[in-house]
């Protein structure tokens, strides 16, 4: 029988259904309590939020072995992870998508004020098997997420601008994932500020709008240079929100009516941010959103990232493209072709006679 790995059951990692942790004190003294999110860290390993210290923190540190109990939320399959602790990790891409994630559920649940990740524990998945119970048929897929890759990077490799690729991005993405609501923001060459460069499904495009590395989902995905996934609608990481707080209680705050308006939904359910990158270095960020809570999964994020690499590295061939073509010299304009009739010159070597046509010269 082949061996269970995480990424096999990554569905009942979203949150949907609670997942349990059961620890032991190093006395023997059982504990189990409920977890805001196990959050898929790879194959292997799984990572906890770490909110506050309780029986079950007391407890990991002294005795690290765990066993962590999950659900699928269309299945009602569910599955035991023997697992044990590594380290806590208070920041990093990790740590910022645990915490986005974190305030989604806080926001969704009314416990903004409670829910503050402190940490995220990571933990060595050891085994990972099915609990026998009843269950019932998944729900057929939305649509094949590969094919939708695939059907991406043949078109927009026929794009000859930047412009043309972005818009064409959009457009793929709405076609091929069924996403609706999509922009794309360009990092300044400060490196400090993301300005928007292409929209999609917005009454306002918003092109211009800018927002400061750090601040809402887009601005913490571009910094920590990590997919950011929002399941739930949360107002801290909202786009329109923190594009403008930076400037909101400075000297500039009476300008905010004169600034570009921020397109996006007054309140997604779901949002997703994915950096674009090419060669280790940070280009943008591809920004998704929709009104329903969890429209997207793992599969979709795998999807997004992929096609924001891909847009990477075709929006950097593009640019590289055009310095050479500027670089290029110029050919010199050729001359203009002579006119009027030919004629046929001659030289005879033996007298050093030269006839033009049949005359002499």
């Amino acid at each position: 029988m082949t061996r269970l790995t995480v990424d096999a059951i990554r569905r009942c990692l979203d949150g949907q259904i609670p997942a349990t942790i059961a620890t032991c004190s190093r006395d023997g003294v059982p504990n189990n309590s409920y977890v805001s999110q196990v959050h898929y860290v790879d194959p292997e390993h799984v990572a906890l939020s770490f909110q506050f210290f309780n029986k079950t923190r007391d407890n990991i540190l002294t005795n690290p072995a765990a066993t962590i109990m999950v659900a699928d939320p269309e299945s009602a399959a569910r599955y035991r992870l023997r697992a044990s602790y590594l380290r806590t990790e208070s920041e990093g891409p990790l740590f910022e998508n645990m915490k986005a994630k974190l305030a989604g559920i806080a926001s969704h649940t009314g416990m903004s004020g409670v829910f503050k990740l402190r940490g995220a524990d990571v933990y060595r998945v050891d085994d990972v098997s099915p609990v026998a119970g009843q269950t019932v048929l998944p729900t057929l897929p939305r649509r094949s997420l590969l094919t939708a890759v695939r059907a991406f990077a043949q078109s927009t490799q026929r794009c000859s601008e930047l412009d043309e690729l972005l818009a064409q991005s959009l457009a793929d993405i709405e076609t091929h994932l069924g996403v609706k609501h999509s922009m794309i923001h360009w990092l300044d060459e400060s490196g400090e500020r993301l300005y928007l460069v292409a929209s999609r499904g917005y009454t306002q495009s918003g092109v211009g709008s800018e927002i400061h590395l750090g601040q809402g989902v887009i601005g913490v995905a571009a910094s920590a240079r990590a997919p950011i996934r929002v399941t739930h609608a949360t107002s801290e990481y909202t786009y329109s929100r923190a594009a403008r707080e930076s400037v909101r209680g400075t000297h500039l705050a009476d300008r905010l009516e004169a600034e570009i308006p921020a397109p996006g939904l007054p309140t997604p359910g779901s949002q997703m941010a994915v950096p674009i990158v090419a060669r280790n270095t940070l280009l943008g960020v591809l920004y998704v959103e929709d009104a329903a809570d969890s429209r997207f999964g793992y599969d979709e994020e795998d999807a997004l990232v992929t096609i924001g690499q891909h847009l990477g590295l075709a929006a950097s061939a593009l640019s590289h493209a055009s310095e050479r073509d500027a670089q290029r010299p110029r050919q010199p304009a050729s001359a203009a072709a002579p006119s009027g009739r030919s004629m046929a010159i001659r030289h005879y070597g033996a007298d050093d006679t030269i006839f033009v046509d049949e005359h002499y010269l």
